[in-house]
Parts: structure tokens; sequence; C-alpha cells
């Protein structure tokens, strides 16, 4: 009895499966990295950005310290105006004037930056067709308080994760490599962002699962629930998003990006943005429960298939219920100015939702949980499927 326990323990570790169950697993996964590879080879981008003129060239931006500050009227305004600026010198510490201190003025009164001295700041630098130079403040340096940030997290994760942590931490770095190496550049120059954003979460998906999770039937089992909850939440998305006839111009950047670069399609930069963003929360859902349908065969060898995936809903229930609502608290926390401005203007609620800045999160938000909801029985059903044959 003890023998036959032991077997069936070492049998269902998320680890090596029968020859048989991993050479049926790459079948059924093997045409979904062709389909990958292939899309990014013919949607690699070629690295040029285009850029309309009205864009212009990139901002010269240079790092300083403020050395000194003083409170005195406005430029060109009479010594007795109540209107009041900041002085601010700033000493380059790069650029071509590095190592020389240089006077920029700031407003005063509501909305402007509080810079006092010893701040490090980030100034721009603009040459006018006379040759002559001026610099202005750009922004504060977060540097420092973003790297120590960065390092915390990772100790966190490193400490709690050990080295399944430290391969979450490769799998992010990967993550973000992907999207600023191909989908940021491809959709730039004119790719469809839908097409794009599926091949580009379906590469972090591969590589990110398989490289936190190893290469084994559990992992295949989450990374086949998470392509068909994808495909589902891309094709609810392209059908919802046609039918309520968004524009993409809602919001202030789409404006921008359009006179700055428009080559890109709003619309699909839409729907594209949807795809990315479901596949996040999508991993967490999949590999939970296809580690909790591992635990529960591990736990109980008798189990059969049905007994399996109704214990394995059951915990995918609960992980919904809170995951739905954490889906809509984050939208709402992120949209609270934008949400206390719809308030002030005392527009009804049903004006407000459908509106198109709203009603587009409210798409994104709606489509991304019914992905999320059918990932939960979708990915329960392939893993006890995958661990009761896997004999």
């Amino acid at each position: 009895m003890s023998g036959t326990h032991d077997h069936g323990m070492h049998g269902h570790k998320a680890g090596p499966a029968s020859r048989s169950l991993n050479r049926l697993l790459a079948l059924a996964v093997a045409p979904f990295v062709l389909a990958t590879v292939v899309g990014l080879i013919v949607l690699w981008p070629s690295g040029e950005v285009k850029r309309t003129e009205a864009f212009g060239p990139p901002a010269e931006l240079h790092k300083g310290e403020v050395v000194a500050r003083e409170t005195r009227p406005c430029l060109g305004s009479p010594e007795d105006s109540p209107a009041r600026c900041a002085s601010i010198t700033v000493r380059l510490s790069e650029g071509p004037e590095a190592g020389e201190a240089v006077a920029i003025e700031i407003g005063e009164g509501a909305g402007a930056p509080s810079v006092n001295e010893g701040d490090p700041v980030v100034v721009g630098r603009t040459q006018d067709a006379t040759g002559a130079v001026s610099y202005y403040f750009s922004d504060f340096q977060r540097g420092t308080p973003l790297l120590v940030l960065a390092l915390l997290f990772a100790v966190v994760v490193v400490l709690l994760g050990r080295l399944r942590g430290l391969a979450a931490l490769a799998a992010l770095a990967v993550s973000l490599a992907v999207i600023v190496k191909f989908v940021l550049p491809a959709i730039l120059e004119g790719q469809s962002p839908l097409a794009v954003a599926v091949v580009g979460s379906a590469t972090i998906m591969f590589l990110a699962l398989y490289l936190t999770h190893g290469i084994n039937a559990q992992t295949t089992a989450a990374v086949l629930g998470t392509l068909l909850s994808l495909t589902l939440t891309a094709v609810l998305a392209s059908v919802f998003v046609a039918a309520s006839r968004f524009t993409g111009l809602a919001s202030e950047e789409a404006g921008f990006l359009q006179s700055a670069a428009g080559q890109v399609n709003l619309r699909g930069l839409l729907l594209g943005g949807i795809v990315i963003g479901s596949l996040g929360v999508l991993d967490d859902v999949t590999v939970t429960q296809a580690s909790a349908v591992w635990q529960l065969r591990r736990a109980n060898r008798s189990l059969s298939w049905r007994e399996l995936y109704r214990s394995g809903l059951h915990i995918g229930r609960d992980h919904i219920a809170s995951t739905v609502n954490t889906l809509v608290l984050a939208y709402a926390g992120a949209s609270l100015p934008l949400l206390l401005l719809f308030t002030l203007a005392e527009q009804s609620t049903g004006a407000v939702l459908t509106g198109e800045i709203v009603a587009g999160e409210v798409v994104r938000t709606l489509v991304g949980s019914i992905g999320l909801v059918a990932s939960v029985p979708i990915t329960t059903a392939l893993a006890a499927l995958v661990v009761t044959r896997d004999d």
C-alpha cells in the first residue's frame, strides 16, 4: 500500500510525464508555437520608427541639480505685478553645457511643481534659428527611488520564491523586452495592433510560463488554457469594439498619437491593449488552476476526471469572485481623476458609462473578465484530462 502511494506521489509531480503524454501535448501546442514564430517573422519591425513632421525631433533632456531658488515677478511683468514666478539655477551634470549653471523660470500657483534647492531635476534644452540656447524645467529625477523600489521588489520575490522567484524575475525581464523590442516598434511602423498584440502576448506567455514553471505537463496544460482563453478574449474584443463603434480618439494621448504617427490604427490599438492587458491576469488564473488539479491528484490518486474537474472548478470559483472585483477596482483607482470630473459635470450615470472614454474601459474590463471566467473551466478540464492520462 505504501509503495503504491509513493509511486503515485512521484509520478504526478509537475515534472516528467509519460512519453506518450509528452508527445500528445507537444502535438497540441506545436501549431500555436509555429504560428507565433511565423507571426514574429512577418511582423518583426525594421527598426525605422515613423514620425510625422508635426511631431518634431526628440526632446533633448539633461540632468542637473538646483543650486539656487528665488521668487520674483515673472519675466516681462512689472515689479508690482501679482504674478510671481520661481527662478531656479540649475547646475548641469550632462550635455553640451555640463558643469555650467543655467537660469530657468517656473510659474507658481496651483499645479506648478514645487522645486527647491538641492532637488535633482531634468531640464530640456532648445536652440533657436539664431543658435541661442535656452533651458526649461522638464521633470524631477526619479531614478534612485525607482531603483531602490525595484531592488526591494526583487529581494522580496527571491526570498519567498527562491529559484522560482528568480525565474519569475527573468520572465518579467523577457516580457518587458518583447513589449519594448517588438510590440511598440511594430505598431509604430503601421502593423495591425491586434495582430502584434496577439503574437506578442503568445510570445510572452510561452517564454514566461515555461521559464517560470518549467517545461512539463502541468505548465503545458496552463499554456493551452491561456491560449484558448486569450483567443476568446480577442474575438469578443473585436466584436464589441466594432459594435460599439469606438474611434480610439477619446483620450488626449490618442489624439496626439494620431498627429505624431498617423499610420497607427487607433481602434486596433484599443483591441491590442485589451489582449495584452488580459494576458497577465489569465496567466495567474490558468497556472493556479493547473496547479490545483495536480495537487488534488497527488493527494488522492483515485479521483476520476469528473471529480478532479468539479473540485478544481470549486477552487476556481473562489479565485474568480475576487479577481473580477479586482479588475473593476483597478480601473476605478487608475481613473479616479476622470471619474471625479464626470461627477463635477453632473452627468448622468448612463451618459458617463456610454461615453467613449469610459465605455472603452467598460468593454476592456467586461471582455477581459469573460475571458478570465472562461479560463477556469477550460484550464481545469484540460489539466484534469492531462493528469488522469499520465499513468
